[in-house]
């Protein structure tokens, strides 16, 4: 179960491609040194075995097990919409097995 909050979550906008993993157990445990509560990924992640033990919520379109190519390019605080779903920075985060919301306030627990 992922439910973040306002704390340290990222969200990843690869244009859906399945080509490459945007992401693989290295760079997931970098996320969990530095207290990230959760990662959605537009795009695939590889070592999901081994990611799915972490003590972190990450949601991915599905697993490659190639590499990608690092180009340092990256954008912080955007908004960033895919899945139909709107990612806004201060928002709230909730996400499952069956899918993934974002509201405004933080929701009744």
């Amino acid at each position: 179960h992922l439910s973040l909050r306002r704390q340290r979550q990222m969200c990843i906008r690869d244009r859906s491609s399945l080509q490459c993993a945007m992401m693989g157990d290295k760079r997931a445990t970098d996320a969990i040194k530095n207290k990230w509560e959760g990662i959605i990924i537009n795009g695939a992640i590889r070592d999901s075995a081994q990611i799915n033990t972490m003590n972190i919520g990450i949601r991915a379109l599905g697993t490659c097990p190639r590499k990608s190519i690092k180009n340092g390019v990256g954008k912080r605080g955007l908004d960033v919409s895919f899945s139909n779903v709107k990612f806004t920075p201060g928002h709230y985060l909730y996400a499952d097995e069956d899918g993934v919301i974002v509201i405004e306030n933080k929701a009744d627990e």
